[in-house]
């Protein structure tokens, strides 16, 4: 099987991204994209982001995830404590973070260190899920092998009728992490493929350093 891409072009002009126009706080400046997005591009789900993980077993993997919260220390997100991933972040918790926006032309790169939030906070999110999905966490054992998909189903039926008329509590290997960011780097798609890449890195006083990346 083989297929010859090299003929797949697109010129980017949907937008700018100039060094005197960013805020001092790259969070200030993810907000505003995110927002933009949010709003003026027709995006399903403008919060799925890609997160990399470096695996037990040497690899880096990618996957996508849904962004639940952003604020000014970090990004939020949820999942299986026991999954392959969640066991990456327990042994390696410097983490990637991506977002890929390709109606507005745009792209985010974020570095960081994932920890798990406080319990009462991930007990709060999950007591808002749709009920369908409060079972769903516990009855997957993430990432773990799974003889067919009967068995889930029949693993699900089971757990509905355990908990008809009951309130579901969270299981304790399901909750929040925050990524909280180390690097930004912003990707702004411009002609002639010279796009505008602006990089911020934290330092030491936390302050942010602010420079222009060669395309």
């Amino acid at each position: 099987m083989e297929k010859d891409l090299s003929n797949y072009r697109k010129s980017y002009e949907k937008g700018e991204l100039l060094l005197d126009n960013v805020p001092e706080n790259p969070l200030e400046l993810f907000r505003n994209w995110f927002i933009e997005v949010d709003t003026h591009f027709n995006i399903d789900e403008t919060n799925a982001m890609t997160i990399s993980t470096l695996g037990l077993d040497g690899y880096p993997k990618s996957r996508v995830v849904l962004l639940k919260k952003y604020t000014y220390e970090g990004f939020i997100f949820y999942t299986n404590y026991n999954s392959e991933k969640g066991k990456a972040i327990l042994a390696n918790p410097n983490v990637c973070l991506s977002f890929f926006w390709h109606a507005a032309e745009r792209q985010i790169i974020i570095k960081g260190k994932a920890e798990k939030i406080a319990e009462n906070l991930s007990d709060g999110y999950f007591e808002s899920r749709p009920r369908g999905s409060q079972l769903g966490a516990i009855v997957s054992n993430q990432s773990e092998v799974l003889n067919d998909r009967a068995e889930l189903e029949a693993n699900l039926k089971a757990l509905e009728t355990k908990y008809e008329g009951k309130d579901i509590e969270r299981p304790k290997n399901w909750g929040g992490y925050i990524v909280k960011p180390v690097e930004l780097e912003f990707w702004q798609g411009r002609p002639n493929r010279l796009h505008d890449r602006i990089r911020y890195q934290l330092q030491e006083d936390f302050d942010w350093k602010i420079e222009r990346l060669s395309p």
